[in-house]
């Protein structure tokens, strides 16, 4: 079984994303107060429920992240600080650091995911990989289907739908499954040469992200 490391999909991701990273210039003078460079992530935690509260299952991850403190704000094409653990792990072979969340400025504003053993399956028949966002500038919200994924070993990553988040400090946290694949000999049990693993995230993947 093959399968790529936890680092080097974050060099692939990175590599493949980071003409999309957004250059920060310094402010002029007068300009209005730098955004926060730190989020805790109780109280962003605390008012994400509150956009979910119709949501059992995205209630449930959220209990998961409650005593991660404080981290620093990153920017798009940067995976989330906070990785997700999963059932399966990096590897398929029990519970462990399972991948990441990252957010992608690329034809439009997008939320992703990355990680696992071989690479994500094409058909994600009965999985379902989420992420909710909190816009906590504006006070935007929603919750969206990680669903887009191009079948070529280049895309390493899942990812949302275009969003309107508006601008200003975004945190999101990505739950649910995904269906992973990786070749093997094609026989009875493999009849189109691949073997499949389904992922469950235990603890999400929580990321802050300036836009």
């Amino acid at each position: 079984m093959h399968h790529l490391s936890f680092m080097r999909r974050f060099t692939t991701v990175v590599a493949a994303t980071s003409a999309a990273a957004a250059i920060v210039f310094a402010a002029p003078a007068g300009a209005e107060p730098a955004p926060p460079t730190t989020v805790d992530v109780a109280a962003a935690v605390a008012q994400l429920r509150t956009t979910v509260a119709d949501n059992p299952g995205a209630l449930a991850a959220l209990d998961k992240l409650v005593d991660k403190g404080t981290i620093d704000v990153a920017l798009p094409a940067q995976p989330f600080q906070i990785p997700a653990t999963s059932d399966i792990g990096q590897n398929g072979g029990g519970a462990g650091v399972y991948g990441s969340g990252i957010a992608l400025d690329i034809s439009g504003w997008r939320l992703g995911f990355f990680g696992g053993p071989g690479t994500i399956s094409p058909n994600q028949t009965g999985a379902k990989l989420e992420v909710m966002w909190l816009n906590l500038t504006t006070g935007q919200s929603g919750t969206a289907l990680l669903a887009e994924h191009q079948d070529v070993p280049v895309d390493t990553t899942i990812r949302t739908a275009s969003l309107n988040t508006g601008g200003g400090l975004v945190v999101a946290a990505v739950f649910g499954n995904l269906w992973h694949r990786w070749s093997v000999p094609v026989d009875a049990a493999h009849p189109d040469g691949y073997a499949y693993k389904l992922g469950t995230i235990q603890q999400p993947s929580f990321g802050a992200v300036t836009r």
